[in-house]
């Protein structure tokens, strides 16, 4: 596994973009941020905020 390079990553993009669909990338972007929250927060033993 090497670095990866500007046109793997517009590649990736690419495909992202055609599977999902423009409209569904903040979607699924805000629900990752959420879920990387709450996994900091459960190894940090921190107690889970209902703030939206």
């Amino acid at each position: 596994m090497g670095k990866l390079g500007t046109w793997e990553i517009v590649l990736i993009i690419a495909v992202i973009l055609l599977i999902f669909g423009g409209k569904k990338i903040p979607e699924l972007m805000r629900g990752l941020g959420r879920g990387m929250k709450e996994f900091k927060d459960a190894k940090d033993g921190n107690e889970p905020t209902d703030a939206k």
